[in-house]
């Protein structure tokens, strides 16, 4: 079998692409856009004046994913009801939970600091990660910007400040935060509210994206009450053929909906203090396709 020398150079380097497009972008199917164009650059280009392949290759493709993260931005402008960043397995988008540097790429692929980040300018962004989820010096990351390395210091300055002061503390456990998944799910389906409010923080929020496309809440739910009495509402009138599992999604615990097979809702927890703080719900078809075989 013959094989591609450039191929294989660039598949040895794709999770790790996939993991900066993936946290720039917070979209599966603009990423795998992204890490194709790099890919077509990577295939025209005069590989024999490349030094460094993984440098070359993290500089294509975070400056495509800028590019197209301008663009997104205007689109998400008339996005219907809240925005939640599309799940991920993870297995994939360089999330690797394994390895050393394991819990750090998961933090910043979680759902909480993804919505995070979209508070964030493009660039902030980009420094953002390459510097926090990846470790990149700020040196190597002006050379990817083509930026003064004094100006990357300031942004990512900037955007660490910014995440930081608006970044719950919330607790990380996997065994806890699936346990009070299991236990919140089995309260929604035994209609128990009570039960659900002891599993919620008083001032709990439920964000949930359906992005005009199916039913959820347009405007986040506040209180442990309301959001009790939505998620049993919502239990009560699940369509015959539901069923639920659990799964690992953006390197924590998480319920996948499936409607006779197809994934039909993902919903994750962040938990504070023993307690759910805050409930996604992203039932937008178009970030599910992904999941779909899970």
């Amino acid at each position: 079998m013959i094989t591609d020398p450039a191929t294989d150079v660039f598949e040895q380097h794709r999770p790790v692409l996939m993991g900066v497009a993936y946290r720039m972008l917070g979209r599966v199917t603009d990423a795998e856009d992204v890490v194709q164009d790099a890919w077509l650059r990577w295939s025209a280009a005069d590989r024999d004046e490349v030094r460094d392949t993984r440098a070359y290759l993290v500089r294509i493709t975070t400056r495509v994913a800028l590019d197209r993260l301008r663009r997104i931005r205007a689109r998400n402008e008339a996005y219907v009801g809240c925005w939640l960043p599309e799940p991920y397995a993870a297995e994939h988008a360089g999330l690797v939970p394994d390895s050393a540097e394991g819990a750090l790429l998961a933090e910043s692929a979680s759902l909480a600091v993804l919505v995070l980040l979209e508070s964030l300018s493009p660039l902030e962004r980009a420094v953002f990660v390459l510097r926090e989820a990846f470790g990149y010096p700020y040196g190597e990351i002006a050379a990817i910007l083509d930026r003064a390395e004094p100006a990357v210091r300031q942004l990512a300055a900037r955007a660490r400040r910014h995440v930081d002061e608006r970044r719950p503390r919330y607790d990380v456990d996997p065994g806890r935060r699936r346990e009070l998944t299991e236990r919140l799910l089995a309260a929604a389906r035994e209609g128990d509210l009570d039960g659900l409010v002891q599993l919620l923080a008083p001032d709990a929020r439920l964000v949930g994206d359906g992005g005009g496309k199916s039913r959820a809440p347009l405007r986040v739910l506040e209180t442990a009450d309301r959001i009790g009495r939505f998620l049993v509402g919502a239990a009560r009138k699940s369509p015959p053929g539901r069923s639920v599992r659990l799964v690992e999604l953006n390197g924590a615990p998480a319920a996948l909906y499936l409607c006779d097979g197809t994934p039909d809702a993902v919903l994750q927890v962040d938990v504070v203090d023993g307690r759910v703080q805050t409930v996604h719900l992203i039932r937008n078809p178009d970030k599910l396709r992904s999941l779909t075989g899970l």
